[in-house]
């Protein structure tokens, strides 16, 4: 046995970029490519806008911005909890009814029983397990396909809610609308900016160095490939830069706004969602089982289990989606939460989930859905139709996928597969542990020896 005693190359080199935004040493090139993409029609729609309107365009503005996390966050938390629906193989068409059906009911227990506020939101939260409950029952234990039993809460709630409601508007009180319309507080301090806003921001940056430190040491304490300091450098360089300069714009907007509250809450499911899903045991789970149903199952997971939570936990972010809308319109109406399952479910497979199921990512769909959110704000600036903004949605999510599989059938390897997956590393027998993204099958059988 010999051993490859060749010291590395010292210098530039270009595939060393490639691991500038990839974990643990590699490279999680989809989510890179995704962001890209967000960049470009920031900038493009940023570019039209200043020709159209000038002198200065209309994307990059405090105002949109605010708009925009205002606009689309109930989106983007469906997004969070169907990203974990599709990983399992399984589609929920019955979100958007969901989170009216919890409004209606929600709006109601505030004007009509006088439900405190706090109180109302903790109602809407154990409508939205009920009903997932519900619903997660028929698809774990019951066997029922998730397609169907969504499609028929979809009609069901639907019709719950305008029956509820009886087709009318129904207020809330302001208390409650500060969940969808609220903002971070002022300090009373003479400064031309929202001090909150900037010290969330900077706490944001300080655990970007400490997670980037973190990562290398993991990485040199195991002895697996790690990136060039100035990778790391660069990186951290770059990010602080962004997330210091959007935070300049929220804190910097007309008096009386800052960072949302919707945009809060989004930030802290992000955070629960990512560690829950990469971190957990649970969250290895839904890897295995969406990857390998049979396969998890015969390594001892209770797939059925995960399939109710998961389904439960939907219904659950639906609720919260539904009470944020709510809040930030002032009102319930029987229109609400239409269409909103197809934006969650385009933002997740725009964010590089397999339609198959096994891959998928919290990060990758709240990239994926400010991608439509930006669409259907740029679009909007430039005062194009709703017609039009359908159109390129659906280019857009057709294009996002279809090339996928057109590789595939071409024989060259997957985007999406190709740009998720992690770099294979040598692990001593027996030593091997689950990664999600990665696709496990059952190991074959010797039909000679019985075994």
């Amino acid at each position: 046995m010999t051993t490859d005693t060749t010291p590395a190359k010292s210098g530039f080199h270009f595939r060393d970029i490639t691991k500038m935004f990839g974990g643990g040493g590699t490279s999680s090139l989809r989510q890179f490519g995704i962001l890209g993409s967000l960049i470009v029609i920031i900038v493009l729609f940023e570019i039209l806008t200043l020709l159209r309107n000038g002198p200065n365009g209309a994307t990059l503005t405090s105002g949109n911005l605010i708009n925009v996390i205002n606009q689309y966050s109930f989106i983007l938390i469906l997004a969070i909890g169907m990203v974990m629906v599709i990983i399992m193989g399984h589609i929920d068409l019955s979100v958007g009814s969901v989170a009216a059906f919890t409004g209606i009911i929600v709006a109601k227990s505030m004007t009509e029983w006088n439900l405190p506020w706090p109180l109302a939101i903790l109602l809407g939260l154990g409508v939205g397990a009920a009903v997932g409950a519900w619903q997660g029952f028929w698809v774990a234990y019951v066997g029922v396909p998730a397609f169907i039993v969504t499609l028929a809460g979809m009609l069901f709630f639907r019709g719950a809610q305008q029956f509820i409601g009886d087709a009318q508007t129904i207020p809330v009180p302001k208390g409650f609308q500060i969940i969808g319309t609220g903002y971070l507080p002022e300090v009373g301090l003479p400064l031309p900016f929202n001090v909150p806003t900037m010290i969330l921001a900077l706490i944001a940056v300080a655990w970007l160095v400490f997670w980037e430190i973190r990562t290398r040491r993991v990485q040199h304490k195991m002895g697996s490939d790690s990136a060039p300091l100035w990778v790391s450098v660069t990186k951290v360089v770059l990010l602080s830069i962004v997330v210091l300069a959007a935070a300049w714009m929220f804190a910097t907007g007309r008096p009386g706004t800052s960072f949302p509250v919707p945009g809060l809450i989004l930030l802290a499911l992000v955070i629960i969602y990512t560690f829950v899903t990469s971190k957990t045991v649970f969250g290895r789970h839904i890897y295995a089982v969406g990857g390998n149903r049979q396969a998890a199952r015969l390594s001892g997971v209770k797939d059925r289990w995960v399939d109710f939570f998961v389904m439960m936990n939907m219904s659950v972010l639906a609720a919260l989606a539904g009470m944020i809308f709510v809040a930030r319109s002032q009102a319930s109406g029987p229109n609400d939460g239409t269409g909103w399952e197809l934006d969650a479910i385009a933002s997740v497979f725009i964010g590089g989930a397999a339609v198959a199921g096994g891959i998928g990512t919290v990060i990758g769909s709240i990239i994926g859905g400010l991608v439509m959110a930006f669409l259907n704000n740029g679009l909007a600036l430039l005062g194009q139709g709703a017609d039009v903004v359908s159109m390129i949605k659906g280019l857009v999510l057709l294009l996002a996928v279809g090339i996928d599989v057109w590789n595939k059938q071409q024989g060259r390897p997957s985007i999406i597969g190709f740009m998720t997956r992690r770099f294979g590393r040598q692990v001593e027998p027996g030593t091997e542990t689950f990664e999600p993204n990665k696709t496990y099958q059952a190991p074959p059988v010797d039909k000679t020896s019985g075994k």
